[in-house]
């Protein structure tokens, strides 16, 4: 029977550190955003089956579970999902283009500088309705209620 060495317990020391470290730094929380700018041409676009989106934030704030922020551009005559509801609410202003957004049964054709407002767990959808790309950006918001609504929408 070999005896461990002092070198032998010494790696196997090193090796399990190491690995918890690795579980500690994965299940983290990511960190509460504080004071940030953002320049859009440092965000990459990711190209889409309908346009394209840029991703700036999505992290817990000191007040939020999690802030969102992105913007979509929508390809013209295309949306970028069917309606849909979620819990969480968000605001939608359109940059540039035509959209129309759909909300209590019906769509509503808006342009540039134009804010929608998504309630929670209301259906909504938003598309291109015009002939060239459209732009906006979303902000999304999730807090402790929002749990407790999206709860509350299941049947």
């Amino acid at each position: 029977m070999k005896l461990l060495t002092r070198r032998d317990l010494v790696i196997a020391f090193v090796s399990v550190l190491g690995t918890c470290c690795a579980f500690a730094l994965a299940d983290q929380k990511p960190a509460v955003l504080g004071w940030t700018v953002i320049d859009w041409n440092s965000v990459p676009a990711v190209k889409s089956d309908v346009g394209e989106t840029r991703q700036f934030i999505r992290q817990p704030t000191a007040t939020l579970d999690q802030l969102e922020i992105h913007a979509t551009t929508l390809n013209p005559g295309l949306q970028s999902h069917p309606p849909h509801k979620h819990a969480n609410e968000e605001v939608i202003i359109v940059d540039r283009g035509t959209v129309e957004a759909f909300g209590e049964g019906k769509w509503t054709r808006v342009g540039p500088g134009s804010v929608i407002f998504n309630a929670s767990n209301t259906l909504h959808a938003i598309r291109n309705a015009g002939s060239g790309p459209a732009t906006y950006h979303v902000v999304s918001f999730v807090t402790p209620r929002t749990k407790e609504l999206e709860q509350a929408a299941k049947p």
